[in-house]
């Protein structure tokens, strides 16, 4: 009898553990497997009674809805069975029982083959270097792997995080690594030498042929968790008996490793340790409370709230960024400066402090303007409906990003940036449109590529899509890069106006506040008229722009804006 997956809610998630094991007697509805996805984790129960003769699944696989997860003997058939061989019950207890103590062996036996036939000798040892991040420096967030594990190609080894981004860097070959050449907290380059890793073809199969022998056992089931730690000492004392206690330790973390498949000797879900990573916890260092202690998000939050309670010190990074400021002065004087707290920045905010300290280094000057769009927004009203009927949020914003853009055409020295020596000015032929977007953690800025040849209707879409990524945590490296120009628009966040920092290299930023009810004066009617103004602050590089040309440039916005047909023509 086949247990299959039931409907997930999901198109499918990962089997993160498998709560019984080959010979084990189950009711309907006892739970089987427990399933994890990016939002959630779900215990599945049995469609059915009997005994458990076959289990389909692994931790680590994708299951989908009507995928096979276990097959079942239906209890009469069981019972029969149990009678017909009541004779050979001592004889095949014998026989279990010798199974069990060979599978504990084989295990044992695996970890001392890298320790007796180490695969630097046989393979050869290679330096690789870091493919192109996307931006010319990055810092090592997180270290995935240890000198002596085992990894697949493309398997994810470094997690390198710039100002705007995450990146997950795969390793280049499979094969042992040889030596890590980078530290947690270390600022990279493209092209820089990383990791070494020693890989050969045999040795490449045999392993591959380890972890396949090695992956039905994989399920972490109460016992074997219960077992782990009575299996310690045996371990201890195979690895006294070997003469190089290094290799046996680096062959005791080859078969964890291989066992839960993500080289992380950590019992945790998908879902989890994506969240660890957003919250910059070595998940390594949280305890679990769920069963065989398995890692829960509430540990997590609790891991973080101890740590701030006790103020526990970050590890120095070895890439301080100066900000050229005077140190603080001594704040432990209650007396002078009463009760302080501290509460660290999140990685977004501190990877973005060395962009933000480029400011200091430029001439910049605001223009503020006022861009009549009752017209526009009419406009708006009318063709807003039907785009929500197609799933699209229909914005002010795509307005003013589609003027700007124009703008940034007719007047492309805005478009630019200025050359190292400060002698020339290098002109982008297309607009790429950097969007402030506003997360929990920061300020994210996602770029939508030659928005020159786009209609209102497709930028609006882009708009939509790239604050749902920003929002989530999942823009790509590509989605950041190449701005030419930035908007900043606080939408309905109130104040009137404000200074947006010019994005380096870039040379102007636009900022958009609330739009309000304002008395205009109208020369033919000879009276105020209320009408519907919109703020906008253009910040600039004063080394490239002129003021009067960020005053003709701005004015020449608000006109694009007064009257839609410009920006349709």
């Amino acid at each position: 009898m086949d247990i299959k997956a039931p409907d997930l809610g999901v198109d499918s998630a990962e089997v993160s553990e498998i709560m019984v094991e080959v010979g084990d007697v189950i009711a309907k509805d006892d739970n089987i497997i427990l399933l994890e996805s990016d939002k959630a984790s779900v215990e599945v129960p049995s469609s059915a009674a009997g005994k458990v003769t076959k289990i389909s699944v692994a931790i680590g696989d994708q299951v989908s809805e009507g995928m096979v997860l276990i097959e079942l003997e239906s209890a009469e058939d069981s019972a029969e069975s149990d009678d017909s061989a009541a004779e050979d019950n001592q004889e095949a207890s014998d026989t279990e029982a010798a199974a069990k103590s060979e599978a504990k062996v084989e295990p044992a036996a695996t970890e001392s083959k890298p320790s007796a036939t180490p695969v630097s000798n046989a393979g050869k040892a290679t330096t690789h270097a870091l493919p192109d991040l996307g931006v010319d420096e990055a810092q090592v967030s997180e270290i995935m792997v240890s000198v002596g594990d085992i990894v697949a190609a493309d398997q994810s080894i470094l997690l390198i995080e710039s100002d705007k981004a995450s990146v997950e860097v795969p390793a280049p070959v499979a094969g042992k690594i040889e030596k890590i050449l980078v530290e947690t907290g270390d600022m990279v380059a493209n092209g820089q030498d990383f990791i070494i890793i020693v890989s050969d073809a045999a040795d490449e199969g045999e392993s591959t042929s380890d972890s396949a022998e090695l992956k039905p056992s994989a399920p972490a089931k109460s016992e074997e968790k219960a077992a782990a730690k009575p299996t310690a000492e045996p371990k201890q004392a195979e690895k006294s008996a070997t003469p190089n206690a290094v290799a046996s330790k680096q062959a005791d973390k080859l078969t964890e490793a291989q066992v839960n498949e993500k080289l992380v000797d950590v019992y945790a879900g998908p879902a989890v340790r994506k969240l660890a990573r957003q919250l910059g916890v070595d998940i390594t260092q949280v305890n679990g409370s769920a069963l065989n202690d398995r890692i829960l998000k509430e540990d997590l939050f609790a891991h973080v709230k101890e740590s701030l309670t006790t103020q526990k010190a970050a590890p120095a990074s070895s890439s301080t960024i100066s900000s050229g400021l005077p140190k603080l002065p001594d704040m432990s004087n209650t007396e002078i400066w009463g009760e302080t707290d501290t509460q660290d920045l999140s990685r977004l905010q501190k990877v973005s402090i060395p962009q933000l300290n480029y400011n200091t280094l430029l001439p910049q000057v605001t223009q503020f303007d006022l861009s009549d769009i009752t017209e526009t927004e009419k406009l708006r009203g009318e063709l807003k409906g039907s785009m929500k009927a197609e799933g699209i949020g229909f914005t002010i914003l795509a307005f003013v990003v589609k003027a700007t853009a124009h703008a940034l055409t007719q007047h492309p020295r805005f478009n630019s940036h200025l050359s190292d020596d400060n002698t020339q000015v290098i002109l982008r032929k297309s607009v790429n449109m950097g969007i402030a977007v506003a997360t929990d953690d920061g300020l994210i800025v996602p770029v939508i590529k030659n928005v020159q040849d786009k209609g209102l209707k497709q930028i609006a879409i882009e708009i939509g899509e790239l604050a749902v990524k920003a929002r989530d945590k999942k823009l790509s490296t590509k989605d950041l890069q190449g701005a030419s120009f930035t908007i900043s628009s606080q939408g309905n966040l109130g104040g009137t106006a404000f200074t947006p920092l010019v994005n380096w290299p870039q040379v102007g930023i636009l900022g958009v506040s609330e739009a309000s009810m304002q008395p205009r004066w109208n020369a033919k009617t000879q009276s105020f008229e209320p009408r519907l103004m919109l703020p906008l602050s253009l910040s600039y590089d004063h080394r490239v722009i002129n003021g009067a040309d960020a005053a003709v440039f701005t004015r020449y916005i608000t006109t694009l804006l007064a009257d839609p047909r410009h920006i349709l023509i």
